[in-house]
């Protein structure tokens, strides 16, 4: 039985534990529990705080797990990553008042407030800087003001939390995250069949989020032409209509290019022009 850990909370939480579920998996019921058995499936998820998940993990308490780049990274663990899932992206900058810390230098020395410390160090260390890091759980932007450091690295969105904090962004990126699924040596895909089919499965969800099936009715005189409008994974699927010379296509293409597509069908006389979401998919 395959052994998962599931974010508990946090923005990690819900689209994980969305993912599982479009990937047929039967995950908890109550979100107060800690730990549910799929038998069907052969798997056991547990729910665990984020930044624990990857020293689970690296210790062989759990096979795998779904985290942040960021948290695998700071854990200093043996867990390793698998696959990028494609959600819970993130940037981590440094941020310090302008007028005082304003490039990567001027951080020799200097005291750096973050909940990453590890991630932070080794980041410091490859560009030759020395500085004195200070580890905070959270809400690290307030640690300027109040004179517990001279500037902070933590995850950057749009910058208006640290803009209010009298922050500004200064130097380069000191990570892209996003979320992952996360293993051992002993739990790859490769060596392991029950990760290769978890692998297999949240790939198959990833997939359909990327694509939609389309379906239309077209004169057959103009089937080359529509073919090089979609071409679609392999081909298209055509069949004849009662209608003598018109042929039903269905074609799976890209969500964002969707609208685009049924535009340039349309123009060449397509009919019947239909869109549904893909549940699950295998390319």
């Amino acid at each position: 039985m395959l052994r998962i850990a599931v974010p508990n909370k946090g923005s990690l939480s819900e689209t994980a534990s969305q993912m599982l579920a479009e990937a047929g998996y039967r995950g908890r019921r109550d979100s107060r529990s800690l730990v549910a058995e799929d038998p069907k499936n052969s798997v056991e998820f547990f729910y665990l705080r984020p930044r624990d998940i990857a020293t689970y993990v690296g210790s062989g308490a759990v096979d795998v797990g779904i985290t942040g780049r960021d948290l695998l990274l700071d854990s200093d663990t043996a867990a390793t990553e698998i696959a990028s899932l494609d959600f819970a992206d993130s940037t981590f900058r440094f941020a310090a008042p302008a007028d005082q810390i304003s490039e990567l230098a001027h951080l020799r020395g200097k005291r750096i407030a973050t909940s990453y410390p590890k991630l932070v160090a080794d980041f410091l260390a490859k560009h030759g800087i020395e500085a004195i890091l200070v580890k905070l759980e959270g809400a690290v932007e307030s640690a300027v003001r109040l004179g517990v450091a001279d500037a902070v690295a933590d995850v950057v969105s749009t910058g208006a939390t640290l803009r209010a904090a009298g922050l500004s962004v200064f130097g380069p990126v000191i990570l892209e995250s996003t979320a992952l699924l996360i293993g051992t040596d002993t739990t790859l895909p490769d060596v392991n069949p029950h990760t290769k089919r978890l692998l297999q499965r949240l790939q198959g969800v990833l997939v359909a989020r990327k694509y939609v099936m389309m379906e239309y009715d077209l004169a057959e005189e103009h089937l080359a032409e529509a073919t090089r409008i979609c071409p679609g994974a392999e081909s298209p699927t055509v069949a004849p209509l009662a209608n003598p010379g018109w042929v039903a296509v269905k074609v799976m293409v890209s969500a964002s290019e969707a609208a685009h597509i049924m535009d340039r069908l349309h123009d060449l006389g397509a009919k019947a022009i239909l869109v549904t979401a893909i549940h699950a998919a295998r390319l």
